[in-house]
Parts: C-alpha cells; sequence; structure tokens
C-alpha cells in the first residue's frame, strides 16, 4: 500500500531542511495544515518545537499525524 518516502523541503525559522515521508504522510500533512488555515512550514515549525531532542523530525511528524486522525474519530 505505502510506497518508498518522498524528500520535500521545507523551511523551518528561516532555514531550509528536508524531510522524507511516504506520499500518504505528506498528503494527510497538508490536508491538517489545510484544515488548521496555516501554511505546512509554519505546521512543522510547531512540530519541530514541540518534539524531542532525541526525536527526529519526521517520526514527530508521523505520530502528530497519527495522533490528529486519530483524536478525530474518538479512538
Amino acid at each position: 500500500m505505502s510506497t518508498r518516502p518522498q524528500k520535500h523541503s521545507l523551511t523551518l525559522k528561516g532555514h531550509r531542511t528536508s524531510v522524507s515521508l511516504e506520499p500518504e504522510f505528506w498528503t494527510a500533512f497538508r490536508d491538517i495544515a489545510a484544515a488548521q488555515s496555516i501554511p505546512i512550514n509554519v505546521l512543522a515549525s510547531d512540530i519541530d518545537a514541540s518534539r524531542e531532542a532525541d526525536v527526529g523530525l519526521a517520526s514527530a511528524i508521523r505520530v502528530y499525524v497519527l495522533a490528529w486522525y486519530k483524536d478525530r474519530s474518538g479512538d
């Protein structure tokens, strides 16, 4: 079902960084940003600021996406 991760560039606090996520996560991440009426870079910066130092940004985004959908499903 899932394909190989795709690398995209994001801007966090004025600095460019690359993040690799599966296409399904990119779609969900963009949908969440749109639902919150914020640019994807702002959402990524918020996630980056709240993650633990030993957690990679891609992992933090995946967990955020999962939690966002889980919260909305009532689980």
